[in-house]
């Protein structure tokens, strides 16, 4: 039995060693390379370490030629007004669908969760037909409008936090003479902080991240976003991967700084938004 259970946890710590490698390899190569001349790039191997680790030049060219500078502006003024749009408009409606009983009340919570089955891609003739009919098409507004659709996981979130709320609350506010109004802006939604925390990491972060709406409806080069500016580097003579991973660790390190500064509040927020219920 001994040996058996010793084999087990060999096995084990391998499948993690594996899958741990597999994940580190990509970035390790990808910051290697960010460093390479595009001689040293075509020459070596993408896992060995650039000759010389102060050359940023690499860094200036990308974050100069991509205009990176505009295009992080565009990402930030989408996914701020993206997470307060997400965030009112949510919690709103969870706070409706939770606290009253109406007529068709399970019909919408069904609708919500049909909706969250449907593959984006299979929409996108329809969507585009409709952004184009409304003149939305490469402009920065149009595309944040189109991302601020309901975000449906995020309702799910807030519904299900919400449950745990108990209903006297709102009730003494409401004998003590408070508004619903009232109730949800001075009661429900600061209670709620912690499911927001979790719902604006994962809408922010599938902002952020975002490439295929953002290519298909901003085409002009002073609207990009922090993931279509590194498409400047792809083209039919070849890709210049030294550039992109350059501009990819760029991208990236926004949101790392985020995470460093804020990781007890991100920490926080998913333990106590997310097992809930």
């Amino acid at each position: 039995m001994k040996i058996r259970k010793l084999f087990i946890n060999i096995i084990k710590y391998l499948i993690l060693v594996f899958f741990a490698f597999a994940a580190v390899v990509p970035v390790v190569s990808c910051i290697f390379t960010a460093f390479k001349t595009s001689e040293e790039y075509q020459t070596t191997n993408v896992i060995t370490p650039p000759s010389n680790w102060l050359y940023f030049n690499n860094f200036v060219k990308a974050f100069q030629t991509a205009n990176m500078g505009r295009a992080f502006m565009n990402s930030l003024i989408v996914m701020v007004v993206v997470l307060v749009v997400s965030v009112v408009v949510g919690t709103q409606l969870a706070y409706v669908l939770n606290r009253f009983e109406f007529l068709g009340n399970t019909l919408i919570r069904n609708l919500f969760l049909f909706a969250s089955l449907l593959p984006s891609i299979a929409m996108q003739v329809t969507v585009y037909k409709i952004m184009s009919t409304l003149g939305f098409v490469n402009h920065l507004y149009g595309y944040i409008i189109m991302m601020c659709g309901t975000d449906v996981i995020s309702i799910y979130i807030f519904i299900q936090f919400m449950e745990n709320i108990s209903n006297s609350v709102d009730e003494s506010a409401i004998i003590d003479g408070a508004s619903y109004w009232t109730v949800y802006w001075k009661i429900i939604l600061p209670l709620l902080k912690p499911a927001v925390v979790t719902a604006c990491i994962l809408k922010g972060v599938s902002v952020y991240n975002e490439y295929y709406c953002a290519n298909l409806y901003l085409m002009d080069k002073e609207i990009r976003t922090m993931s279509t500016s590194l498409y400047t580097f792809v083209g039919p003579m070849g890709s210049q991967y030294n550039l992109i991973c350059a501009g990819v660790l760029i991208s990236i390190f926004p949101a790392f700084l985020v995470f460093i500064l804020c990781q007890k509040q991100i920490y926080s927020g998913i333990t106590q938004g997310a097992v809930k219920g």
